[in-house]
């Protein structure tokens, strides 16, 4: 398996939202992962295996502290490594960039993807009730600081 971690591009987000689709409730559309090409505070990368896309993640950037809007893998392909690998590439490249901090929300009961945040220096700093519909459920506020 050869995986490949590099900028969204447009062709991509026919595959990635059907991704998006099959792992989320509430799952962004075409034209959502549309508007982050269109928009210079978003920066997203793809993960592909053998040349095909299996997810994405990305951040908005709002004065110099990123919120990863998304993290998302195709099922098929978790549980090896390329959540992490995505996530330290964007880590890397957002602090190149001059992003000074990270955040982002999880579900509280999503202890995969808490675990995978907390490998990259991500720590829990509050919740928010109700945060997350279909099912309703808390979210983790979690951040990464540069010390």
């Amino acid at each position: 398996m050869q995986i490949e971690i590099r900028e969204l591009q447009e062709a991509d987000i026919e595959v990635l939202a059907e991704v998006e689709a099959e792992a989320f409730s509430m799952p962004w559309t075409k034209k959502d992962f549309q508007g982050l090409l269109e928009h210079p505070y978003c920066f997203y990368l793809t993960a592909l295996v053998d040349g095909r896309p299996v997810g994405c993640c990305g951040y908005t950037n709002s004065c110099n502290e990123a919120d990863i809007d998304n993290v998302v893998v195709d099922r098929q392909y978790r549980g090896r490594g390329i959540g992490q690998a995505m996530l330290r590439e964007l880590i890397a490249r957002g602090e190149s960039a001059g992003i000074e901090a990270f955040t982002l929300e999880v579900r509280v009961g999503n202890e995969a993807a808490i675990h995978i945040y907390e490998k990259a220096g991500f720590r829990s700093e509050g919740i928010r009730p109700n945060f997350y519909e279909k099912p309703r459920e808390d979210a983790m506020i979690m951040w990464r600081r540069k010390i």
